[in-house]
């Protein structure tokens, strides 16, 4: 019982599950802040259709953020919060190129790969910990995820 958390999981494969929550909670904050970049910048034929896409997007991305950071505390950690930390552990990097809605939805596109590979890398450590909540949250998000990569990808199709 002593190398048990709060909530009855081992302290240790909960602190591995939260270092790697805390460099989701970084990717989602770049992703986060590049799409309220491409919502407040976008320009051109697209703009009606891709501004509110945008804004539904990183809303979105605002309350995983939130729960991610929530999860990391209930296994008994703390939720980096920092942007200059978040630069340094995230894959996902700053778009400069914001008004561009093509390039804008193919950044999407790329961020959404980078975030479904550290979920599918959190379900095995959650799985292997016996963390449901964990496990639960990240299968929600690939299975949201994986639609709107669909969806994105049809978009470029045109």
């Amino acid at each position: 019982m002593k190398n048990l958390n709060a909530i009855g999981l081992d302290s240790v494969k909960s602190e591995e599950l939260s270092n790697k929550l805390n460099e989701l909670l970084a990717n989602y904050s770049i992703f986060y802040q590049n799409t309220r970049g491409y919502h407040w910048n976008i320009k051109g034929q697209k703009f009606f259709e891709l501004h509110v896409k945008f804004e539904e997007l990183y809303n979105d991305l605002l309350l995983k953020i939130d729960e991610v950071a929530e999860r990391i505390l209930t296994l008994g950690h703390t939720p980096k919060h920092n942007y200059t930390k978040y630069l340094k552990s995230s894959k996902i990097v700053e778009s400069n190129q914001v008004s561009d809605g093509i390039k804008a939805v193919e950044d999407i596109l790329n961020s959404f790969k980078t975030t479904i590979l550290l979920q599918r890398e959190l379900l095995v450590l959650s799985a292997e910990a016996d963390d449901e909540g964990t496990n639960a949250l990240m299968s929600d998000y690939i299975r949201e995820q994986e639609k709107l990569v669909w969806m994105y990808s049809a978009f470029l199709s045109e």
